[in-house]
């Protein structure tokens, strides 16, 4: 038995046993963070660069505005994200002061919310009273645009996605379209 306890061999592999998994993990942990930074960052670049595209009014033959916006978004991704269109929402504005404002409306009973029935003013043509007023679209020469990004992303490893789950990156920018 003392032989035994003396015996050397096999510590490495036994102590090894012992650092591999936290040490797996947090390698895992490394590369997952980075990855997740270079998501955002991809993401921020391509809203830039979609919104820098559109605001110059400027089309591609065989290719709608929109469409070219989402390859852009998708060529900023590094085939690491896929944009879809439901990814993706353009809403047009008048003015900087209206973006994410309330249609305006006469609050006849004076409780400080819109209810049904109350008078309104449709600004982006739906039919019905909106919190947002913004119209849906790239707009035209001189209008407010507010391009936002909403993605998805399931982590690369099942070994943390318990700890973390999935992520929702969002990115946006409010632009000025060019007078074209």
């Amino acid at each position: 038995m003392l032989n035994l306890l003396r015996n050397e061999k096999g510590t490495s592999t036994l102590e090894f046993g012992f650092i591999a998994i936290p040490l797996i993990t947090l390698t895992m942990g490394i590369i997952e963070f980075a990855v997740i930074l270079f998501i955002n960052s991809s993401l921020e670049s391509g809203v830039i660069q979609a919104s820098r595209y559109a605001i110059t009014g400027q089309t591609t033959p065989g290719i709608s505005r929109e469409q070219k916006v989402l390859q852009i978004l998708n060529r900023h991704g590094y085939g690491l994200v896929t944009i879809h269109p439901s990814d993706v929402t353009t809403l047009v504005y008048p003015n900087f002061a209206s973006i994410g404002q309330p249609e305006p409306y006469a609050d006849t009973n004076a409780n400080g919310q819109f209810d049904q029935g109350e008078p309104f003013t449709d600004v982006n043509g739906n039919g019905t009273w909106d919190s947002d007023m913004g119209v849906v679209g790239l707009g035209g020469a001189g209008d407010i645009v507010v391009y936002k990004v909403n993605y998805q992303w399931g982590l690369l490893s099942e070994l943390l996605k318990p700890f973390i789950g999935d992520l929702t990156f969002t990115s946006g920018v409010a632009v000025r379209n060019e007078p074209y």
